[in-house]
């Protein structure tokens, strides 16, 4: 068919050539029926002529057509005529990103306000199982508004199920021919190599695009298009902050990786991309000129003969993680993050996922008297050793130990200390050894968060301060028990008065402790003092920002105060700590619901589910994560999957009240009333009287009118 301006195709009146490429040509056009004006992609005559290729993309217009999202140009229909298959689609008017970029790149506000829209288009593309495949800057238009639309999905596909992958799939995968012209500099290196690529090809794009807005500049170099291959293929991306000074380190550790070579250690998704660059644009007017160096502590490997040290082990790098958080001129991965990762895992990976520059490793030989603890301190992107040190001394030598590996990490990290850091570095939180060994084996219990755990980890925590009626963070430790009993098993003024004195002289010992003051807050917020629950919360975070205990209780009790705003505030802050942590992700999506913001909710519930599916990989018997999926399952529509992760929970602990709790919400989403009323019941019976959830949490408002709920909200007044 030959195309002219004049030629009526049904409703459509083509006007004039907007564009052509190796996939087809773009017209804009007139809808005589709607009078609009609109764009139309006719697919080449060669691809065209394919059966297969017309097939797959029908199927997969078809697919763009069905997303709904402001930043992604609106595909309207999919039609053919005389043979020819077009698709008509939104006309937008504007520049594209290529005429924009500038030589030096531009300042951090310019480019995060192309960088958010952009990939939180990307994402909601992924979401629905498509892949663009051909971004680039030609391919994302800007308005006279500064409105983003991404372009141009005649490359995109939908992602196969697991599985191999069929012929027709592996036939389409992009390749370096004349149909891509032009575009071989975005291409991520498995499309330069003909494999099969997914959602981590996008990212890849992604990577190359941002970096170049970001500095003007290409991240591989080379003067011809057979150099830039082979410099994606074998080099390291250039550094966009040397390139443009005006930007933070902390972006240029995220465009890296997007930027892995290897798909394994690149971003594992456009959301948390989108999550990364929001937070900076969040914090972008507080960052610092040059950052402060980062630092992951692993836990160290236990090299005792019988292994039963792993925790005295984990703990030496607990106690290592805890000085070094008391120095503000280092950022420290939290002890959760860190302890994710095993002695044997990449540095590469961990250096991506914490997002940190460095990584301290050890192990630790315990025998009788004789402690030998082997250290060293990682340059995590590039595997360079920084320093290295062994110490073979007396067990009660440890606590000297401990402070020499914090200094020499800080000396090696070129911090300049604070005479209070200083101080802070030498604070021994005891001088008994064995107090010492019952704290940290009290704590590698209460970490697993069970019942009879909690209870031998209070025993141990006893014992230590028997020891040494001075150890602070033994005491603080007893307060966290008391108080997780009094949540989830036995709620009795007795045991809340236990939490609260602990929890007091915790704080009476060591006011500069971040730790014991989290443990006094979270004691104090299960009492009638609300004003010093709430300082003391606030204390906490004022010594640790990045301690998370402090932001998720907080944010649990200002939820049950029924300040919503509050709790979504410090539920995100504590996910700023924890990002691996399933559970605020999961806790904050139904507050955003009660507050009407219902596509963030989903997000954040897509974003809980993927962790908590991570996390059940690896621990298939904790009921807790398997029971904090099912809701979010079941709110996200997905009803019978839900309730089979909640069964499955249920097995693992079928008489825990805090379980018992979150089966009642669930059943309440999935309209199982009676069975909801029973859990809850059941779970008010077993010690959970925490009258604040049971009224604010919208999960359970379909049975507010219930006579069954209505009375036993009104046994706990």
């Amino acid at each position: 068919m030959n195309k002219e301006p004049g030629l009526i195709l049904g409703n459509y009146r083509l006007v004039e050539k907007l564009g052509e490429g190796g996939m087809g040509v773009v017209w804009k056009a007139r809808d005589l029926k709607l009078d609009r004006d609109v764009a139309i992609k006719f697919l080449s005559e060669d691809l065209a002529r394919s059966p297969e290729r017309r097939v797959l993309f029908e199927r997969e217009a078809k697919a763009v057509a069905a997303l709904s999202h402001p930043n992604i140009v609106t595909i309207h229909a999919v039609a053919e005529t005389e043979g020819t298959i077009f698709f008509i689609m939104e006309l937008v008017k504007g520049k594209p990103l290529s005429e924009l970029i500038e030589p030096k790149g531009v300042p951090l506000d310019r480019f995060l306000k192309v960088a958010v829209p952009l990939s939180n288009a990307v994402a909601a593309a992924h979401d629905r199982g498509i892949i663009h495949r051909d971004l680039k800057p030609g391919n994302v238009m800007l308005d006279s508004s500064g409105a983003l639309k991404v372009l141009d999905f005649g490359l995109a596909r939908i992602l196969p199920p697991p599985g191999p992958p069929k012929p027709l799939e592996l036939a389409t995968t992009a390749t370096i021919d004349s149909d891509f012209a032009g575009t071989v500099v975005y291409m991520s290196p498995e499309q330069l190599k003909g494999e099969p690529v997914d959602h981590r090809s996008d990212i890849f794009s992604l990577g190359v695009l941002l970096f170049e807005w970001a500095t003007g500049r290409l991240p591989f170099s080379g003067r011809t298009r057979a150099e830039i291959v082979a410099a994606v293929l074998k080099d390291d991306p250039l550094s966009a902050a040397a390139l443009n000074p005006r930007l933070p380190k902390r972006l240029d550790r995220i465009l890296r990786h997007c930027l892995e070579r290897e798909p394994r250690y690149r971003m594992s998704s456009t959301r948390d991309l989108r999550d990364e660059l929001e937070l900076l644009s969040k914090e972008s007017g507080e960052l610092p000129a040059d950052e402060i160096p980062s630092i992951a502590v692993l836990p160290f490997s236990d090299m005792s003969r019988e292994k039963d040290q792993a925790y005295f082990c984990e703990g030496i790098a607990e106690e290592i993680i805890n000085a070094l958080c008391r120095v503000r001129g280092v950022r420290v991965a939290s002890r959760s993050s860190s302890f994710r990762f095993g002695s044997s895992a990449d540095l590469r990976e961990i250096s991506n996922t914490l997002q940190v520059e460095t990584v301290l490793e050890g192990s630790v030989r315990k025998s009788e008297n004789r402690l030998r603890i082997t250290v060293q301190l990682n340059d995590a992107r590039h595997g360079f050793n920084l320093w290295s040190q062994s110490f073979d001394r007396e067990l009660s030598d440890v606590f000297s130990i401990q402070q020499e590996i914090a200094s020499n990490v800080v000396r090696a990290l070129q911090v300049t200390l604070t005479p209070q850091e200083k101080g802070a570095l030498t604070a021994i939180p005891t001088q008994h050894v064995q107090a010492y060994d019952y704290y940290l084996k009290g704590r590698s219990f209460y970490y697993r968060y069970g019942r009879h755990e909690i209870e031998f980890a209070l025993q141990l925590f006893t014992r230590a301060t028997e020891l040494d009626p001075g150890y602070a963070l033994a005491y603080a430790g007893q307060a966290d028990c008391w108080s997780y009993i009094y949540l989830y098993s036995e709620r009795k003024d007795s045991v809340r008065l236990q939490a609260e004195n602990a929890g007091r002289r915790a704080a009476e010992l060591a006011p500069e402790s971040a730790q014991a003051q989290a443990s006094l807050a979270m004691a104090l917020s299960l009492g009638d003092d609300k004003a010093e629950a709430r300082a003391a919360f606030e204390r906490a975070i004022e010594l640790d920002p990045n301690l998370f205990e402090a932001w998720y209780f907080y944010a649990r009790y200002v939820f049950a105060q029924g300040e919503l705003e509050r709790a979504v505030e410090l539920y995100k802050e504590a996910m700023r700590v924890r990002p691996e942590d399933f559970y605020s992700p999961l806790l904050v999506a139904p507050v955003l619901d009660e507050l009407k913001r219902h596509e963030e909710a989903r997000a954040w519930r897509e974003k809980g589910i993927a962790l908590v599916a991570r996390h059940i990989d690896l621990h298939p018997d904790d009921a807790r994560a398997s029971y904090m999926g099912a809701n979010g399952l079941v709110a996200l529509g997905e009803r019978e999957k839900g309730l089979e992760w909640a069964r499955r929970a249920r097995k693992i602990d079928p008489e825990d009240p805090m379980l018992l709790y979150n089966l009642g919400c669930i059943h309440s989403l999935a309209g199982d009333i009676e069975e909801a009323l029973d859990c809850l019941e059941k779970a008010a019976a077993g010690g959970l009287l925490q009258k604040g959830w049971y009224e604010n949490d919208s999960d359970l408002d379909p049975l507010r009118g219930h006579p069954r709920f209505k009375a036993l909200l009104d046994a706990m007044s």
